[in-house]
């Protein structure tokens, strides 16, 4: 029955219908706010960017052709709008990227798990804004280096640079961390 529910919700923002576009934001905010703060420094950045998105997707959503697709669909749009947000922003810049830079960037070596996620998290935060960016898109979001490499508007060997730098830094970081 939900999915009906969905289905109907979606038909309803199509039409423009203000009930509608609630639910639909009850439905994703709390998901598309997390995926924003990992991009913004603050909360309130994450929830203007949240908002701004949520405009997008209530204004395109007849563009949006599978039902089942909405959740990614949404994600898309919201990356898309924490990118803009944050070219937008003085000192959004990468650091040079490495000359030579291997094809393939060996996975981070992750402590034990017995980590506390919030602690994991603010580490990631405390990453500058280009290593922390490139991250979330590889790590997270699963985006290619050529992918993120067009989103950004950077060279593939940029994003690959990025990447390595954010992991070596938060292995340096995260050395340590839970042993006695």
């Amino acid at each position: 029955m939900v999915v009906q529910d969905e289905k109907e919700i979606i038909e309803g923002c199509k039409k423009g219908r203000r009930e509608a576009q609630k639910k639909l934001y009850d439905l994703y905010a709390g998901k598309m706010l997390a995926l924003c703060f990992r991009y913004c420094d603050t909360l309130e950045e994450a929830e203007d960017v949240l908002q701004e998105g949520f405009i997008k997707v209530f204004t395109s959503i007849g563009q949006c052709k599978k039902r089942s697709r909405i959740e990614a669909w949404m994600r898309t749009i919201m990356v898309n709008t924490a990118l803009n947000y944050l070219r937008s922003i003085a000192g959004f810049r990468f650091s040079e990227e490495l000359e030579g830079m291997p094809e393939t960037v060996q996975p981070s070596v992750m402590p034990d798990n017995t980590m506390e996620v919030d602690h994991l998290i603010e580490t990631i935060k405390d990453l500058p804004i280009g290593y922390r960016t490139v991250f979330n898109l590889y790590e997270v979001e699963g985006y290619s280096h050529a992918e993120i490499a067009e989103m950004l508007n950077v060279s593939i060997n940029t994003s690959k640079s990025q990447l390595r730098k954010a992991r070596q830094q938060l292995q340096e970081q995260l050395k340590g961390y839970n042993k006695p």
